[in-house]
Parts: C-alpha cells; sequence; structure tokens
C-alpha cells in the first residue's frame, strides 16, 4: 500500500519523540494505531462490499441466463405443443372426411340387404321385443333345453331312447 521502509518509520519515530516528548507519545501512539485499525477494517469492509456486489452481478448474469433459456425451452415446447394440436386437427379432420364417405356406402349396403325397407320399420316394436320370439320347428337351436320333437314316422322306425338326464 505505502512503501515505507524500516529506515523511514525510524525517523518518523524520532522526529515525533522529539516533537511530542516522552510523556505524550504513547497516547498518541495508541490514539494512531486505533485510527490505522479503524481504517483497515473500513478498507476491509469496502474490499467485502465490492466483492459481494461483484459476486452479486455474476449472479443476476447467471440467473439472466437461465431466465432466458428457461423463456427459450417454453417458446419451443409451445411450438411443439402447437404443431401436434394442429396435426390432430388435421387427421381429425381427415377421418371425419372418411367416415363420411365410408357412411354413404354402409347406408347403400345396408338398403340392399333390408330391401329399402325404412330404418325404423327393421326394428321390432317394444311389445314384440319382450314377447318370445317364435321358434321354428324345423330349425336346430344348441342352446335349447329340450330336443326337438321327431317326426312321426321316424318315431316308429327307431326305438325310443330314455332322455338325457340334465
Amino acid at each position: 500500500m505505502f512503501e515505507i521502509s524500516f529506515g523511514e518509520i525510524l525517523l518518523i519515530g524520532v522526529v515525533a519523540l522529539v516533537v511530542l516528548g516522552p510523556e505524550r507519545l504513547p497516547t498518541v501512539a495508541r490514539t494512531l494505531g486505533a485510527l490505522v485499525g479503524r481504517a483497515q477494517r473500513f478498507v476491509a469492509t469496502v474490499k467485502a462490499d465490492i466483492q459481494q456486489q461483484a459476486n452479486l452481478t455474476g449472479l443476476n448474469e447467471l440467473r439472466q441466463d437461465i431466465e432466458d433459456a428457461a423463456h427459450s425451452f417454453k417458446g419451443q415446447i409451445d411450438a411443439e405443443v402447437r404443431g401436434v394440436r394442429e396435426a390432430m386437427e388435421q387427421n381429425s379432420a381427415e377421418l371425419r372426411s372418411l367416415a363420411d364417405e365410408a357412411r354413404a356406402p354402409v347406408e347403400e349396403a345396408a338398403n340392399a340387404i333390408h330391401g329399402g325397407l325404412q330404418p325404423d320399420l327393421l326394428d321390432p316394436p317394444p311389445e314384440q321385443a319382450e314377447a318370445a320370439p317364435a321358434k321354428d320347428e324345423n330349425q336346430l337351436d344348441l342352446f335349447d333345453d329340450i330336443p326337438p320333437a321327431k317326426p312321426a314316422a321316424s318315431a316308429a322306425a327307431q326305438p325310443a331312447e330314455p332322455p338325457a338326464a340334465h
């Protein structure tokens, strides 16, 4: 800091002893030491404050860099989400058009199968839906518990079999 050699300090001490005298020199030296100590503490505090501000500046720059990266990342995510939404809307529109295209042949096939009957005529009314369906005696029902009745001519030709136990 100050470039004072030992010889210069000794010369200042001798001059102070001559000027101040041996009675007041210890008090002045103590006061001078306290002032130098205060000056050193003040310099240390200023250095610490400057260092802290430099660190805060570095931290502020780092915080700003992180915020910029976060904003950039958010922008990328938003762009990707927009792209996915547009693709989904486009695919949805394609599917709707394909469904509309497929509906006409299906309706045409239904008309051909049902002979052009009205769709409301195809569904039985609720009264008929609740009634048991009519049975055709000539049709074999695999889930029917009672075996179908044998015709009279074949029943006489074959011996009677006992009914199967369930």
